[in-house]
């Protein structure tokens, strides 16, 4: 069987106080895992655990993200997440201290069959 690819959301997330990394990651997650309603599973009639999910989290400072705090938001399928450099962290203009925005991109495959 081979991995297949059916489909990418993206979404953004931010920390604007506390400076949170793992945060504004989450949040990032949420926003694109909220924004629609997968239906693959059914749609392929695979039971909901065969998701593959793989999910790419860009943050400033990636080695302040909790993975397994986020792994946590995926009810079922096989998430594997990756963090890397990304994101944008804003500097306050009148204060001390930043915005952290994290950006994340979810992947969702299947092991399936080629097509003949």
């Amino acid at each position: 069987m081979a991995k297949t690819r059916v489909l990418v959301e993206f979404g953004m997330g931010s920390s604007l106080r506390r400076e949170d990394y793992t945060e504004a990651a989450l949040r990032a997650l949420k926003d694109a895992l909220w924004h629609n309603s997968v239906n693959m599973a059914e749609l392929f009639d695979f039971p909901k655990e065969a998701m593959i999910i793989d999910a790419e989290i860009g943050v400033q400072k990636p080695d302040q993200v909790d993975v397994d705090a986020l792994l946590s938001i995926f009810p079922y399928g096989q998430p594997s997440i990756t963090v890397v450099e990304g994101g944008l962290d804003i500097e306050k203009p009148h204060t001390d201290g930043r915005t952290i925005m994290a950006n994340a991109a979810i992947v969702v495959s299947f092991d399936m069959e080629p097509a003949q």
